[in-house]
């Protein structure tokens, strides 16, 4: 699924390399099939999401999704913004966020290795905490009200992830949990009870806590030291944003949302659309995103080959990287999406 804007532009370049890995893989098959979405759908199908993607993603064992650009969609029932619906339908509820320094590019940090976790489906979000009606309501012209959803079932199936994940990691064996529970004492004291609980299955595992704002001190400080951090909704999405400043930019976020059966690659980045059409956009999110894709599915299926797959496109992108030749602008190069993305494709060939 393209998206939007600049969507059209590094979503076919990821899968083209997606494609040149897999097919480094002796007799891994696999099919991809294009759904469309977003505006050009709209213009073509008359609505953002049409029910046939919906029931073509059904068959699906993963997801590729474009940027999405609805904050410029007409107000029109057809005109959804259909990554939360996607989200909501395959029960996508966790939300994991990688930032990752790169040695020889200027960032704000070095050495940085750590991966969010955010939960990805309820939280202060008004289309993730109703099932009906909406979460943000104002009665009067003085006073608009939210309202906040922390469940112990959701709360538990992210902690286990976070811990899961430290194990896999080779890292610190440490996972942060977020929270302001000196102020939320019923939800973020809700969402840490259950972190606890769920830590004691984990021994092997370090449970460290921060409240939310003297995290984003130390994040910015030494993000060195942290490794997996668990967040609920809120907090994860903007933390996660933050993090990705440190190293570069959004341009260097990529994300996967996964659930129990399916997973999509959706880099954090939005569709920018005041550099659409101009071949300038950076792909690495979206190249990234769908490394983690193939690593997941792999893992899923117990398919070796998927997750060689991905580690010979995270390979290339660092070699890409540590070459320097053929970066994007933002990245402190002269190159375009086409020339990068190419440069990442040629080295998928050669390893």
């Amino acid at each position: 699924m393209e998206g939007d804007d600049i969507g059209l532009e590094i979503v076919p370049r990821t899968v083209t390399i997606m494609e040149a890995a897999i097919a480094r893989e002796p007799g891994l098959d696999v099919a991809f099939h294009r759904f469309p979405v977003g505006w050009t759908s709209y213009l073509e199908h008359g609505h953002t999401l049409p029910q046939t993607t919906l029931d073509g993603l059904k068959e699906m064992h993963g997801f590729v999704l474009g940027p999405i650009g609805h904050a410029a969609y007409p107000k029109k029932p057809e005109c959804v913004n259909p990554h939360p619906i996607i989200r909501r339908q395959f029960d996508l509820f966790a939300n994991l966020r990688p930032t990752k320094s790169h040695p020889s590019l200027p960032m704000l940090h070095q050495g940085v290795d750590l991966l969010i976790v955010r939960e990805n489906n309820e939280g202060f979000q008004p289309d993730r905490n109703m099932i009906a009606g909406c979460g943000e309501f104002q009665p009067n012209e003085h006073n608009a009200f939210s309202v906040r959803v922390i469940s112990r079932q959701q709360s538990g199936r992210i902690a286990r992830i976070a811990f899961e994940v430290a194990r896999q990691r080779d890292g610190k064996r440490l996972v942060t949990a977020i929270h302001k529970r000196t102020v939320f004492e019923l939800t973020d004291g809700l969402f840490m009870d259950t972190v606890e609980n769920v830590a004691k299955d984990y021994p092997d595992i370090t449970l460290d806590d921060h409240h939310v704002d003297t995290f984003a001190m130390h994040l910015v400080m030494s993000p060195q030291r942290f490794d997996v951090v668990l967040c609920t909704n809120l907090f994860g999405d903007i933390l996660s944003d933050q993090a990705a400043g440190l190293v570069g930019g959004l341009g260097m976020a990529p994300g996967l949302n996964a659930g129990d059966t399916k997973a999509m690659a959706q880099a954090t980045h939005g569709s920018a659309p005041d550099i659409a059409g101009r071949g300038i956009a950076n792909p690495y999110a979206m190249i990234m995103s769908c490394k983690m894709l193939l690593e997941w599915l792999g893992a899923k299926h117990g398919e070796e080959r998927l997750i060689s797959a991905a580690r010979r496109i995270e390979a290339a992108v660092e070699r890409v990287i540590a070459e320097g030749k053929h970066l994007t602008s933002d990245l402190g190069g002269g190159s375009g999406t086409e020339e990068m993305s190419a440069a990442v494709v040629a080295e998928c060939n050669e390893i």
